[in-house]
């Protein structure tokens, strides 16, 4: 028996054979070309790069359809790598002068990208290089009119072991049939550790030769909560893994026997819980674990990729669908969320300095009434088809909301004069996200109809912390007493108005977190669907009073370490 030690990367225990997988080699010729040659060489070039947009943009709409939006964005960034002009004059240019096959000089620069990105210091930036090389890898085997045999072709229960496994690997393993994975590198925040948590498989990376020292058929147990790997265990450690391994998936079965239930405390309580959405492709997977409803419909999609504008009808057949399929429990949709980390070439938005503080949101709507009353109207169509309810992004004040309510109006009357029908008492909400707006929420409680705290930005507004940026991520505390007392803020003005107050940020989908938030006073919790039977189960265990007492308490600490150590410790005495 071998014990390994590597970085837990996604919990869970998993027994079973090793499958290893190799590592991906080409053989790329070195072919000198004529002059003539190159129109053709580069004409191949341009033709790989669309397919390869085409598999990601495929892939994008699968993996947002299994696991949810946020892992589809992972693509994003390999779609980024397609539409390096960098890259691409670097390979024109030195077609033309070496006057060698197209093949050949994309796999030099690629060489020469990833070294640059393996030597970056930091941390987070060199993980990004599997990204590019995963890219890179599918962009060659178009140039080369090759196929690969993926990991969705396993027929049998087995434990991958891979020197390094791609997103793209991660995406093609079916669950069914992979139920852990080890890696002799990678992190706990690269690409394939997230995926493998939205898969709900045990992971665990940065296992030193662990591709040398396991063989393909080694019994393997992974402990995916320890960051523990045994190669042929003794029959002693195996039932003691077993028996874990059936306490955990017990816990899992009892999640998913409360998830069409609804989330009912002990005492009677009724809070919404609802999932985030970003394709209509999603709807299927929120059903399935029991959403009550949509509670954020992110619509930046209809921009992503393309260089033209989404027409009217667009927008309207697919929030007509989503309307349909989730009728009759509600769908807010948000309007366009654009800026921040979001850039789209066809606005030819300026290069900011703060790009989270900028031209984004609700203000990008506001300057460009055309493109927001388009959205507004799709919106006010498609309310006859189910029960939708549309929200804008990152309200800082009642002037910017009587704006946005002010197009409203205008949409509406356009429709009236047509003749389209529309739901004339569609409701209309705020997303709160800036102090500003936390700060003054009895204001803007009188002109909508609910709140939506947005926790990612409101966390990161109110402590000064850009949440992408990897040298002050420690910072980013959800559990900071301010965020607590301002989320208090916002949902006691919410309801002396007579107004509901939800959730849609990822603190909404954090177990530990869901007593505290109950207990604060939350309507409602929107979240990536894989997460809501846990959050069923979790409320349906308490009384409404004891969440009450554990807000209180948590209010009353001083730091964000501190309330999240008291948080866990409640969740574990009063979860069975």
């Amino acid at each position: 028996m071998i014990r390994l030690k590597g970085i837990a990367a996604a919990s869970g225990i998993a027994l079973g054979p090793a499958y290893k997988v190799g590592k991906e080699e080409f053989t790329i010729p070195q072919d000198a070309i004529s002059q003539g040659d190159i129109p053709l060489q580069i004409q191949l070039f341009e033709e790989s790069l669309i397919k390869t947009r085409r598999e990601i943009i495929e892939l994008q709409k699968r993996i947002s359809a299994e696991m949810g939006q946020e892992e589809a964005q992972i693509f994003d960034a390999h779609l980024l790598v397609l539409e390096d002009r960098m890259l691409i004059e670097e390979v024109i240019s030195r077609l033309k002068k070496e006057k060698l096959n197209v093949a050949y000089i994309f796999s030099e620069v690629l060489k020469k990208y990833i070294d640059v990105f393996s030597n970056i210091e930091d941390e987070y930036l060199k993980e990004r290089t599997a990204d590019i090389n995963d890219v890179g890898k599918r962009i060659l085997r178009n140039l080369l009119g090759k196929e690969k045999k993926g990991l969705g072709d396993i027929k049998e229960k087995v434990i991958v072991v891979a020197h390094d496994l791609s997103p793209s690997d991660t995406a093609a393993m079916h669950k069914q049939k992979v139920c852990a994975f080890i890696t002799d590198i990678g992190g706990k925040t690269s690409h394939t550790a997230i995926m493998a948590k939205s898969l709900e498989i045990p992971a665990v990376v940065v296992v030193r030769d662990a591709t040398t020292r396991i063989k393909a058929g080694d019994i393997l147990i992974v402990d995916g909560s320890m960051g523990i790997v045994i190669i042929d265990p003794d029959e002693a450690t195996l039932k003691e893994y077993r028996k874990e391994e059936k306490k955990l998936r017990g816990v899992a079965e009892k999640f998913l026997a409360v998830k069409d239930k609804p989330a009912l405390t002990l005492d009677g309580k009724k809070i919404e819980i609802t999932g985030n959405i970003e394709f209509p492709e999603e709807v299927p997977a929120v059903k399935l674990h029991g959403a009550e409803g949509i509670g954020l419909y992110r619509t930046e999609f209809f921009y992503m990729n393309r260089k033209d504008l989404p027409t009217e009808e667009e927008h309207y057949q697919a929030y007509k669908y989503v309307a349909e399929e989730m009728k009759p429990h509600s769908v807010i949709i948000r309007t366009l969320d654009l800026g921040g980390d979001k850039f789209l070439s066809q606005f030819q938005i300026p290069h900011e300095m703060q790009p989270f503080l900028g031209w984004r949101a609700i203000r990008f709507c506001l300057a460009r009434p055309d493109i927001f009353k388009l959205q507004l109207r799709a919106i006010l169509r498609a309310s006859v088809h189910g029960n939708l309810k549309l929200m804008y992004p990152m309200i800082s004040g009642v002037e910017e909301l009587e704006q946005a309510n002010q197009v409203l109006k205008e949409a509406k009357d356009e429709l009236r004069k047509l003749g389209t029908p529309f739901n004339e008492n569609v409701e209309v909400g705020a997303m709160i996200e800036v102090p500003s707006a936390a700060l003054t929420a009895d204001i803007l409680a009188r002109e909508v109809n609910f709140f939506s705290i947005g926790t990612n930005d409101l966390i990161q507004y109110s402590l000064a912390v850009d949440r992408v940026n990897e040298k002050v991520a420690y910072l980013y505390e959800p559990a900071h007493p301010a965020v607590l007392r301002l989320i208090k803020t916002i949902v006691n003005s919410a309801h002396q108005a007579k107004i509901k107050v939800g959730m849609c940020g990822e603190m909404a989908g954090e177990p530990s977190f869901a007593l505290m938030l109950l207990g604060l006073g939350l309507d409602e919790l929107s979240m990536p669907p894989q997460v809501i039977p846990e959050l069923k189960y979790i409320i349906r265990s308490v009384t409404l009073k004891q969440a009450q007492e554990i807000a209180t308490q948590a209010l009353k600490l001083s730091t964000g370490k501190e309330v999240e150590e008291y948080l866990e410790k409640k969740l574990r005495e009063l979860i069975k």
